[in-house]
């Protein structure tokens, strides 16, 4: 049926906790009901995944490789007016970039079309679906509410040879759209509204991106979802809470089916809500189209193309879905525990690096103009598998502007004049002279440097408080550096009815320096790669470079959670 999937497990992501799915899965094993699992996750690719949609992922294929099983990945594509080829590539892309495969085989509802029309048949003729003639506003009107029952279509009695008439001719485009639909025939007095004879079968006269112009009738996805998940032998089909009530529909189209191969258990779990953020496609598609954000993968977005982009580990993703867990109850996660697993998963695995993000220019006068030392530098100061690299030292240095004070209160550690700080790895300085503008505004900083201090310790065992990064003005490389935020003022920014959600949009949620410099190194970094620029946080190499050709660094998260403070 497939081959197995597989997934990658990074050391020092959680073990997955037991949960009421695992629960359920260990009673039908051990019963005999299955002699291995089989999941899907299974997307329309009418959009980009997001954060929530990494949950599932995780879900379904961690069982998959927990209990030996396998997991398919299967289009759910019967709605062609808004699906595209463009957006399965890039599903399959944030699957595999998750640490998932699949197997050899990518599965889709419309390998099936041609079986599930014949479903339809069988339930005409058993008297458990008819063709309605009536218009799409009609049928509406005629399903009832949750305290009123639904009033049966003119069109319920219809002779099963007249309907099965009728849905050949749907099939062979004689029918406009909305012209008529094929319905399930079970209850419009059910309290369950979904039974109230369900659309099973429209017309959309639209070209298909995978079957061209060969279906101009698309199955309703409530009843491709379960005979696909039949057909495919999926043991457990689990999906969010949205879909629990969908689940009575379910069962009935696959108890009233009999050639359907085997009927899988329907199981729902609480979708991932992240507060300060939106992962409605819906929503997503508005921010998206107005220029909220630059596009699908802008870093400030909840989707993995965005979240991959802005330098979040794929390792770090998994553990966040597995330490949330999964339960039945909606909940909302703080943004910042998603941060703070990027975090301990880049405070283990990212290199160091130096960057300045706004320069300020020191002199150091007493060191010899042509001058240039190279120091080696440790990649990681607990990772000496990681190695070292080196930074060269001149006369013209870079620090950061707000390194400098001048007029510096006693328990400011950085440089003032008068003061003596430590340039890591490098020498002590310490500041003789400020240079400005005519506005009065500082532009140069003049040093000297104690070169019995080479190394960043002094000889006769004097101590400083500050030590600063810093790079040679003559060697760094300049670089444009994205800062980002949260992406709304609000944590619920949908909450509010009387408002619309874009009214909370994060004015600050961008900030770009253009000017920053960066070590010389860091010009061969990778699209995605990821550092801690020291003291500063950790960053990523973007995919593209700015409009002046400089590298783009984007702001993946800050050392510690400085949103906390800002509650």
């Amino acid at each position: 049926m497939s081959s197995d999937s597989k997934n990658t497990t990074a050391p020092g992501e959680s073990a997955a906790p037991k949960n009421f799915i695992r629960t359920i899965i260990d009673r039908d094993l051990a019963k005999g009901r299955h002699p291995s699992i089989v999941t899907r996750f299974p997307p329309e690719p009418n959009g980009f995944l997001h954060i929530g949609h990494a949950k599932s992922i995780c879900l379904n294929f961690g069982l998959a490789r927990d209990y030996d099983g396998v997991c398919h990945l299967r289009f759910d594509d019967t709605n062609p007016e808004k699906e595209e080829d463009f957006y399965a590539r890039a599903i399959q892309d944030d699957v595999r970039w998750l640490g998932f495969d699949w197997g050899e085989t990518v599965y889709h509802a419309s390998d099936y079309f041609e079986q599930l029309y014949g479903f339809a048949v069988e339930l005409i003729e058993k008297g458990l679906a008819y063709v309605d003639s009536q218009s799409p506003d009609k049928i509406r009107a005629q399903r009832g509410t949750l305290t009123e029952p639904g009033q049966n279509s003119p069109y319920r009695d219809r002779p099963a040879q007249e309907s099965l008439d009728l849905f050949a001719r749907m099939r062979a485009g004689e029918f406009e759209e909305g012209q008529c639909v094929l319905r399930a025939r079970i209850d419009m007095a059910s309290p369950q509204i979904i039974l109230r004879d369900p659309v099973l079968y429209r017309i959309r006269k639209v070209a298909h991106q995978r079957t061209g112009d060969t279906w101009c009738i698309y199955p309703m996805y409530d009843f491709t979802h379960c005979l696909s998940d039949a057909l495919e032998g999926i043991t457990h089909s689990i999906c969010t809470l949205e879909f629990q009530d969908n689940r009575a529909l379910y069962d009935w189209v696959l108890d009233n089916v009999p050639s359907a191969p085997c009927h899988p258990q329907q199981l729902e779990f609480a979708r991932l809500n992240i507060n300060y953020t939106v992962t409605s496609k819906r929503k997503l598609l508005q921010l998206v189209d107005k220029n909220f954000v630059s596009g699908w993968d802008d870093p400030r977005m909840p989707t993995i193309q965005g979240m991959r982009r802005r330098g979040f580990p794929a390792a770090a993703i998994r553990d966040f879905c597995t330490q949330i867990g999964v339960s039945k109850k909606d909940s909302c996660v703080d943004m910042g525990f998603l941060e703070s697993c990027v975090r301990d998963d880049l405070n283990d695995n990212a290199p160091r690096a130096f960057a300045v993000l706004d320069p300020l220019k020191v002199v150091i006068e007493n060191y010899p103009e042509e001058q240039v030392e190279e120091f080696e530098l440790a990649n990681h100061p607990k990772r000496p598998d990681m190695g070292t690299r080196t930074v060269s030292f001149s006369r013209e240095l870079y620090i950061e502007r707000n390194d400098f004070l001048e007029d510096a209160p006693k328990k400011f550690f950085r440089l003032a004049p008068g003061r003596e700080v430590r340039l890591r790895g490098a020498y002590f300085v310490t500041c003789t002279e400020v240079i400005k503008d005519d506005a009065g505004s500082i532009v140069e900083l003049r040093c000297t440097y104690d070169p019995q201090t080479r190394g960043g310790d002094a000889p006769d065992g004097r101590k400083v408080k500050g030590t600063l990064h810093w790079l040679s003005a003559r060697h760094a490389i300049e670089a444009e550096v994205r800062l980002y935020d949260r992406l709304f003022t609000e944590e619920n920014p949908t909450g509010d009815k009387e408002r619309d959600f874009k009214e909370f949009i994060n004015p600050n949620s961008l900030t770009i320096l253009p000017d920053a410099r960066v070590e010389a190194g860091l010009a061969e970094a990778e699209a995605e790669q990821c550092f801690q620029f020291e003291r500063q946080g950790y960053f990523s190499r973007d995919r593209e470079q700015s409009e002046t050709g400089k590298p783009v660094f984007n702001r993946t998260v800050t050392l510690r959670d400085s949103w906390a403070k800002k509650k």
